[in-house]
């Protein structure tokens, strides 16, 4: 079914409400441009997108817009090093120095690759002095992590790593494998799978980029804030204004924990993988010890960084009663991005519900935006 208004694509009946949140969306302006996808059993049964993709409105959001989704985008490079490790090339429960042995300076010997992959490593962000540009130069970045000391206990308690754990993953797959981020998850995750996503964007692809809409600024007096706290230490370390997403050095980075681009289609049509198990359409990215990882709680409580109870297992948050309890219980695991992207990847309905958009507003990891349209989601299931 299609609809010929302001909101464009595809849905199965039974998720009318969600087409109807998005157009109501766009319509009062909380979106400017943004796109919807859900997918039961891999197969697409909403791909919705509307709006504009410049805050001109010139340009309609179209079929193949995509943008950059920050934080959505550390599901992707996660579940590249769950591929290493299905393969058996990756032991999460081995040192990160066994792979990358410079990485065992200042008292980092002991950091687990599963720590890193579930914000736990101690290691949340750069140590100062750090500028946005070193983070854009692999070598440079990589070298600075690997000699600084951890900002707590590893194992203790997680402190979301929000730039950066991209940048530590990635290097533990590159010392593995030989390649970069990019170009690993582009020719063993988002090629094989058809996803349209990309983690370093060739310039082949800037036509139909959205640029991101920067939110508010917080209100924060410096004055009050402890700069020692390893909250003020992640968010300077360094601190994005979020417009440099829209610059041409930041696009062909790889950052793996924020800079990755696509839309709703491509991130719940890569995420399915997961969802289903490990395979999708023929595709075998994951055996299904190698999903129930995920699914090892390596944290429960209140993140050092961003303050909130949070729950973690391997790669991705999993649900818990507070942030996320709109969510179902069960086998679900989730993350989403500064400004509102989300994806929910719900292994136990072989589900997932994905929301990108380019009007960022202040959440740091989705918005009530994306979580409506996932409540929407699970109503039109009956769950």
């Amino acid at each position: 079914m299609s609809d010929s208004g302001d909101v464009k694509g595809s849905f199965d009946g039974r998720f009318k409400a969600l087409r109807d949140i998005l157009a109501a969306n766009l319509e009062s302006g909380e979106d400017l441009g943004a796109s919807v996808a859900v997918t039961v059993e891999g197969h697409p049964v909403v791909d919705l997108w509307g709006g504009w993709s410049d805050e001109g409105r010139q340009s309609p959001w179209g079929e193949d817009t995509i943008t950059n989704v920050w934080s959505t985008t550390k599901t992707m490079t996660n579940l590249c090093a769950l591929v290493l490790a299905d393969r058996g090339l990756l032991d999460v429960d081995a040192p990160v120095a066994r792979y990358w042995p410079e990485f065992a300076a200042n008292g980092k010997e002991g950091v687990l690759v599963r720590q890193v992959l579930s914000h736990t490593s101690g290691v949340s962000g750069w140590a100062q002095p750090v500028t946005v540009e070193d983070i854009f130069d692999w070598e440079r970045s990589t070298a600075m992590l690997a000699a600084q000391a951890p900002w707590w206990e590893p194992g203790t308690a997680s402190g979301y790593h929000a730039l950066n754990q991209g940048h530590l993953v990635g290097e533990v797959l590159r010392r593995i494998d030989g390649r970069s981020l990019g170009r690993f998850f582009a020719e063993e995750v988002a090629g094989p799978l058809g996803g349209d996503f990309h983690i370093g964007l060739d310039p082949s692809d800037d036509h139909r980029v959205s640029d991101v809409i920067a939110p508010p600024p917080l209100d924060i007096d410096l004055a009050t804030l402890d700069m020692d706290s390893v909250a003020v230490k992640t968010f300077t370390g360094p601190a994005p204004d979020a417009s440099v997403a829209n610059t041409t050095a930041w696009r062909r980075a790889e950052i793996g924990a924020a800079n990755g681009h696509g839309n709703a289609r491509s991130v719940a049509r890569i995420q399915a993988v997961v969802a289903n198990g490990g395979t999708l359409d023929g595709v075998s990215l994951l055996s299904p010890s190698t999903v129930d990882l995920i699914f090892r709680e390596q944290s429960n409580g209140v993140d050092l960084v961003l303050g909130l109870p949070l729950r973690f297992g391997i790669g991705y948050g999993l649900t818990d009663p507070e942030t996320f309890a709109f969510l179902p219980s069960g086998r679900v695991c989730h993350w989403g991005g500064w400004g509102g992207s989300v994806i929910i990847v719900d292994v136990e309905r072989h589900l997932t519900i994905a929301y990108v958009m380019n009007k960022m507003a202040g959440g740091l990891v989705g918005d009530l935006r994306g979580f409506s349209l996932v409540t929407a989601a699970y109503e039109a299931l009956g769950l």
